[in-house]
């Protein structure tokens, strides 16, 4: 009997080892109310897989990854994961209620499951309201993160790999945070005042100023072709102008490609059929209307009143139902 159950530990030891020491991740997931037909695993920057989901949102595939940094995208949500090979993780999840409803199981949920909570949590943090918070209330809200972070690395079974990279996202989170408030502060105050001027090429010939639409509400676009998250918001983005086609506003999407892209922009804009005005910015990031209004990071958008005043310095994206909500409100 003795022997029977050694050589069934040695059995079960050899059968768990050789699960270890797979040369890739299984990812299994069922999505629910998915934004799209097609998932994309980023693994440290790089696209590593495009599946297909089924009729019913579901997909089972394998994976290869080189680092524990990666990220799944559902069209415009994304979340992150950890991924090491050997893993056989399942994620389900409801994509109407994004972050809030993720769940895993299987081998590598531990970490994941503590990686979907951090995210849920520092959404907060982003929040406008603390961006208006003093200085005071802001660093209690930071120290607060600080002490939820440590608490969740806490657990002995989390992967060593996975406490290092959480440990240097809290910290990399924390400035980023800061950053976020302190560009929030500077855009808050553009609110109500005159927007700067453009000048910029027209794609349908000739150029236009943002002074040339005043007696409209004006919604801007700053975006690139080269840019996943721009692009994926040009679908809502043809819906919300067809919604309020006729209504006193003007949709402007504005390029801040490089000039050597310049032909792929018009390719794209004429293959794509983009509705509303579109405009090739004069230098890229550095044209003085990006930077007038503190941009760093694009998709942007940006809403200006009829009498040329800045109404919202960084709008609602199309996708988000606040960007309807605010125009039916200005508009009806």
């Amino acid at each position: 009997m003795k022997n029977l159950f050694i050589a069934g530990l040695f059995i079960f030891s050899a059968l768990n080892a050789i699960g270890q020491s797979k040369k890739y991740v299984t990812f299994e997931a069922n999505i629910a109310n998915r934004n799209t037909d097609i998932i994309k695993i980023i693994n440290e920057g790089k696209v590593i897989k495009t599946i297909r989901l089924n009729d019913k949102g579901i997909f089972k595939d394998t994976l290869v990854v080189d680092g524990g940094r990666s990220r799944l995208y559902d069209g415009v949500e994304s979340t992150e994961l950890f991924l090491k090979n050997g893993y056989d993780l399942k994620l389900k999840m409801d994509a109407k209620k994004f972050d809030e409803s993720i769940v895993y199981t299987g081998n590598g949920s531990l970490e994941n499951n503590i990686l979907a909570q951090r995210i849920l949590a520092d959404e907060k943090l982003y929040d406008e309201s603390a961006v208006k918070l003093d200085d005071a209330a802001f660093n209690t809200l930071i120290e607060g993160k600080k002490a939820a972070d440590l608490a969740r690395l806490s657990n002995k079974k989390l992967d060593p790999d996975f406490v290092k990279i959480e440990s240097e996202n809290g910290a990399q989170a924390i400035l980023a945070i800061s950053e976020h408030r302190k560009e929030g502060q500077l855009t808050a105050k553009m609110n109500n005042a005159p927007s700067p001027d453009f000048d910029y090429e027209n794609h349908k010939g000739g150029k236009t100023k943002l002074s040339d639409l005043k007696g409209k509400y004006v919604y801007i676009d700053l975006w690139a072709t080269w840019c996943a998250p721009c692009r994926a918001e040009i679908p809502f983005l043809q819906k919300v102008e067809e919604k309020y086609h006729g209504k006193n506003i003007e949709f402007v999407s504005i390029s801040v490609d490089v000039q050597k892209d310049h032909e792929k922009w018009q390719k794209l804009v004429t293959d794509k059929q983009l509705g509303g005005i579109q405009l090739f910015s004069d230098n890229e990031w550095k044209s003085a209307f990006v930077t007038s209004y503190n941009v760093t990071g694009i998709p942007r958008f940006i809403l200006i009143d009829p009498k040329g005043n800045v109404v919202d310095a960084d709008a609602a994206r199309p996708s988000s139902p606040e960007l309807q909500t605010q125009l039916d409100s200005l508009l009806n």
